[in-house]
């Protein structure tokens, strides 16, 4: 099997955003791979390997994307480190690509890999947006399945378990097909390829960390570096950013003696009852 893993570099959401002349200042951010992209390598992984062999299934590759800037080199080559075969690298700076070329390029990179399946995160933690696996689905014309929180491969076919208000959904769909994953992916037996022995777990709730051997292989693993115009697409995004405010702060907070008394003023000052 083949699978594509589109990844994104985003700063790390555990730094504190700050606002310089209405937009995000990134001046000595800290860039990371996207924590759902990264879960989405590991589903590849789980989903291409006999887990407890420790061994990969004949026959398998992981292609890692990403559109990004020069610097986006460094958080691809630790998804090779991770496993994932090879990588291209679309250069593009942030500016320059909103979900429309993102779509756009991959759909492009798609026809020319013939991948059996895309995996990719549910959304990037910068801007949240959580529509280029939805948009991809739609502009190929495959199957899809959002925010999966289990996957078991069943000859052609995935049953993607997905989490919802009444309890978990699950859903077939055929292959070739887009799923996104959430994070609840990772999980220690999530993932089911029907090689992997079904009592196996896998240890943790996260993707795995790169060992020093695959620091090492990564660094000899083929990044293919490409323009958008390679594959057809412009920097001419539609959707622009204006400018960044922060919310106005919250009053403070009251005590009060009891729940009449709060029941009053919820509904006479905060007017929510």
């Amino acid at each position: 099997m083949k699978i594509l893993v589109p990844v994104k570099r985003v700063p790390d959401p555990t730094q504190k955003a700050k606002i310089k002349d209405g937009h995000i200042d990134l001046t000595g951010a800290s860039w990371i791979v996207n924590t759902f992209d990264e879960y989405a390598v590991e589903t590849a992984l789980r989903l291409s390997e006999n887990g407890e062999a420790a061994s990969r299934i004949a026959g398998s590759e992981i292609v890692v994307v990403s559109i990004g800037p020069d610097d986006a080199a460094k958080e691809i080559r630790t998804t090779l480190a991770m496993g994932a075969d090879r990588a291209i690298h679309v250069v593009a700076n942030d500016s320059e690509i909103d979900s429309l070329v993102v779509v756009k390029v991959l759909a492009a990179i798609i026809a020319a890999e013939k991948p059996d399946l895309v995996v990719m995160g549910k959304q990037a933690v910068d801007g949240d947006a959580n529509q280029v696996g939805q948009m991809l689905a739609g502009k190929l014309g495959w199957p899809q399945a959002t925010f999966a929180a289990s996957i078991e491969l069943k000859d052609k076919s995935l049953v993607v378990g997905r989490e919802v208000d009444g309890g978990v959904e699950y859903k077939r769909v055929p292959t070739p097909a887009v799923v996104t994953v959430d994070l609840r992916i990772v999980a220690p037996k999530a993932v089911q390829n029907g090689t992997t022995p079904a009592s196996f777990a896998y240890s943790g709730e996260g993707a795995r960390l790169p060992s020093l051997k695959g620091i090492m292989a990564a660094k000899k693993k083929p990044l293919d570096v490409k323009k958008l115009a390679d594959y057809g697409a412009s920097p001419a995004p539609v959707i622009k950013e204006l400018s960044v405010t922060l919310p106005p702060p919250r009053p403070p907070g009251q005590i009060v003696a009891d729940i009449p008394t709060l029941v009053k003023k919820l509904a006479e000052e905060a007017k929510v009852l």
